[in-house]
C-alpha cells in the first residue's frame, strides 16, 4: 500500500467531515420554508420551531432570569428610592428656578430665597410621603401587569427567520465555527483508521 493512502485518506474524510457539519449547521435556519424531497417535509430547524423556542425561552428567562418578582423588588430597593428622590429634589429645583418665574413673572418679585427655602421644604415634605406610595403602587402594577415569559416569547415570535438567524449567529458563532472544524478534525481521524486498518489487514 502506497504511503499517500495515509496523506489521501484523512485529507478526503476530513473534507467530507467539514463539509457535512457546515450543512448541519446550515440547516439549523434553511430552508426557510417548508419544502417536498421525495415525499419528506424539509425544513430548517429554527423555522420550524420557532414558536416553540419563544414558548421555551420565555419561560426559561422568567424562571431563571428575571421575574416580575426581580422587577418589582428593585422598586422597592431604598437605593433605588433614593435616586428617585434625587430626580425629583432636581426637577424641585428646576421648577423654583426656572419654570415658575417663567410661567408667573409677578412671582419672581416675591421669591428671595427665605421664600424659595420654604417652597423647597414644603414639597420635599410633600414628596417623602409621596414618592414610597408612588413606588408601591408601580410595583403592584408591575405585580398585575408584567409578565416577563409572555413578553420574551412575543418577541421572539415576531423575529423574522432572518432576524432570529443573525441574533444567534452573533450569540454562537464561534461554537458553530467550533463545530464544523471538529467534523474535519474527526473525519480526518477516521481516515486515517481506516488507511492504518487497510494497511494492517492488508
Amino acid at each position: 500500500m502506497s504511503w499517500t493512502t495515509f496523506l489521501i485518506s484523512p485529507l478526503v474524510c476530513g473534507l467530507i467531515g467539514w463539509l457535512t457539519n457546515r450543512l448541519a449547521v446550515k440547516m439549523l435556519f434553511r430552508p426557510k420554508k417548508p419544502i417536498r424531497i421525495l415525499g419528506l417535509t424539509v425544513q430548517g430547524v429554527f423555522p420550524k420551531r420557532q414558536r416553540a423556542l419563544a414558548v421555551n425561552l420565555g419561560a426559561m428567562v422568567e424562571q431563571e432570569l428575571i421575574s416580575h418578582e426581580d422587577v418589582t423588588a428593585l422598586i422597592r430597593d431604598p437605593s433605588f428610592e433614593a435616586r428617585f428622590h434625587a430626580v425629583a429634589d432636581a426637577y424641585v429645583e428646576r421648577l423654583i428656578n426656572e419654570r415658575l418665574p417663567a410661567a408667573i413673572p409677578m412671582a419672581a418679585m416675591f421669591l428671595n430665597d427665605q421664600v424659595r427655602d420654604k417652597i423647597r421644604e414644603l414639597i420635599s415634605e410633600q414628596l417623602v410621603r409621596f414618592i414610597p406610595k408612588v413606588l408601591d403602587i408601580a410595583a403592584k402594577e408591575l405585580e398585575d401587569q408584567l409578565d416577563v415569559g409572555e413578553l420574551v416569547r412575543k418577541k421572539v415570535e415576531d423575529f423574522s427567520i432572518e432576524e432570529l438567524e443573525t441574533m444567534l449567529e452573533s450569540i454562537m458563532k464561534r461554537e458553530f465555527r467550533f463545530i464544523e472544524y471538529l467534523g474535519g478534525v474527526l473525519g480526518a481521524l477516521i481516515g486515517l483508521l481506516q488507511a492504518g486498518a487497510y494497511w494492517f489487514w492488508g
